[in-house]
């Protein structure tokens, strides 16, 4: 939901429509209370070194039981979308 807003704020911006771009922000800002608090990319690449080391992943072949133990462990943490990037960059 916050990345649909995030999207309508970007195209609203671009046309001068102030109006709906504050009502888009205000709506982030209600939805990111509810939202559990997300890891910085710092911590969220030291969790993945350390889930890569206890698995012993040592290719991109072992990245879904690296993803199988992060989501068990940190599903409402974590961005899963810089998960993927980070651990492409860690196991290449």
């Amino acid at each position: 939901m916050v990345k649909q807003r995030k999207e309508s704020c970007d195209v609203y911006k671009k046309a001068g429509r102030t109006e709906l771009l504050e009502s888009e922000i205000n709506e982030i800002e209600v939805i990111n209370k509810f939202l559990p608090n997300q890891l910085s990319e710092e911590e969220t690449k030291k969790i993945c070194l350390e889930i890569i080391k206890s698995v012993n992943a040592t290719s991109m072949k072992d990245m879904g039981k690296i993803m199988g133990v992060l989501k068990s462990k940190h599903a409402d943490s974590l961005d899963f979308s810089k998960v993927s990037s980070i651990l492409k960059g860690l196991l290449n």
